[in-house]
């Protein structure tokens, strides 16, 4: 992570929507010729940095309605816990969710991809999770297959029916971890073999493995089923409490592991040994006014593959920029720039089961990549505020 694999004078180029050189400007403009001279079919980047889109391995960019309220309460000193013990947090989006048809679901997220487009996202994760029934679950997926269809940036989708315990099922719990297991995650693993997605990109289980959420026995049996009919696994853990919620997905072959606040040293010896990716979460904690963030500058120096998100949603990080994640990660995880770009691109990829693909300007992986306005690589997690990306181009084409 510590060798962005610089090449000075660099170019490559560009075929049939994939990598398929890359050297030295002079290597590349001697062998290679555009199809003519339009602007359209050779770009100079003027001495500015290009590198890969990103990747943004863990996103809840499909909902309705807002939690501009919750902004207020937090500020005041409520924290995440309170505000979903008071009917606010995930329970609050879902009901407006509920209401939102397929059309009005996708309309707003092809906005909220817009944003992360300028930003330099290629390819994301998007999971359900506002839905908390069959019906809306299944619309949520619907949607995602909408906007993929729709924008540019690739889409990976998540299934996260095991998000928090939807209002009827508050007093039986087990009932819905029943109802996920015995049916949702059927239907919709049905949807995803009837999908766009089938045989292009993987299909997600998610649960949230939290105090107040599910419990490490409720998400052994929701991930246990998922892997069954063919699902790849992630699982939100860690994030406020450790209930052993990431050995138990390191011991199921999850391919990632999200926020990791609180994971215990010897999870982290199990993480380090294992091929699953721990995705942390900087902009969650920025956006929650902590001071204590999940120790990304530990998992690395163990030798575990770290990914960054954005965790773009509409409560706890509405946030859209992967360099903004860059930047709040160097200054309080203490990652290099090198670090956290590798961690927003190539990591990323692999945290969504897609690096064959995507995250590295490589020969044969999409030509996805950024021509950032800037002559130094660094510049991207050193300024923040703004995006220093000029030019995203997606597939070997001009997407912004």
């Amino acid at each position: 992570m510590l060798d962005p694999g610089i090449i000075d004078d660099g170019a490559l180029a560009v075929a049939g929507g994939l990598i398929a050189a890359i050297g030295t400007g002079k290597e590349i403009l001697s062998k290679w010729h555009a199809a003519d001279k339009s602007d359209q079919e050779v770009i100079d980047a003027g001495g500015r940095v290009v590198c890969p889109g990103f990747v943004d391995p863990h996103t809840h960019v499909v909902y309705a309605g807002d939690r501009l309220n919750e902004f207020e309460l937090k500020i005041k000193g409520a924290s995440y816990l309170d505000i979903a013990s008071a009917g606010g947090g995930i329970v609050s989006t879902v009901k407006a969710t509920r209401d939102a048809s397929v059309a009005e679901l996708a309309g707003a997220t092809l906005k909220r991809l817009d944003r992360m487009l300028s930003c330099g996202t290629t390819t994301c994760e998007i999971k359900t999770g506002y839905g908390l029934d069959s019906v809306t679950e299944l619309r949520m997926l619907e949607a995602i297959a909408n906007v993929h269809r729709d924008h540019p940036i690739t889409v990976v989708p998540t299934f996260l029916a095991a998000h928090t315990f939807p209002p009827e099922y508050k007093a039986n719990p087990e009932k819905y971890v029943n109802l996920v297991c015995d049916t949702m995650l059927s239907e919709a693993w049905k949807w995803f073999v009837s999908s766009p997605f089938h045989g292009k990109v993987p299909f997600f289980c998610d649960v949230f493995c939290e105090t107040g959420a599910f419990s490490v026995s409720q998400t052994r049996k929701i991930l246990e089923t998922a892997k069954s009919l063919g699902y790849k696994l992630k699982a939100h853990v860690d994030q406020f409490t450790n209930l052993g919620g990431s050995r138990l997905s390191i011991e199921l072959g999850a391919t990632s592991i999200d926020h990791l606040d609180v994971i215990s040293d010897e999870e982290v010896e199990l993480l380090a040994r294992s091929s699953t990716v721990g995705v942390v979460i900087p902009t969650e904690n920025f956006s929650a006014g902590k001071t204590e963030f999940a120790n990304a500058r530990d998992l690395i120096d163990a030798d575990c593959a770290v990914a960054l998100s954005t965790d773009y949603n509409p409560g706890t990080a509405p946030c859209p920029s992967m360099p903004m994640a860059m930047a709040i990660a160097c200054r309080y995880q203490k990652l290099s720039p090198s670090e956290a770009l590798c961690a927003a691109t190539i990591n990323g990829a692999h945290a969504i089961g897609l690096s064959k693909n995507v995250g590295s300007l490589e020969v044969g992986k999409k030509a996805d990549l950024l021509i950032i306005d800037a002559k130094d690589y660094r510049a991207m997690a050193y300024e923040f505020g703004s995006s220093l990306v000029s030019t995203v181009v997606k597939g070997g084409k001009v997407a912004l």
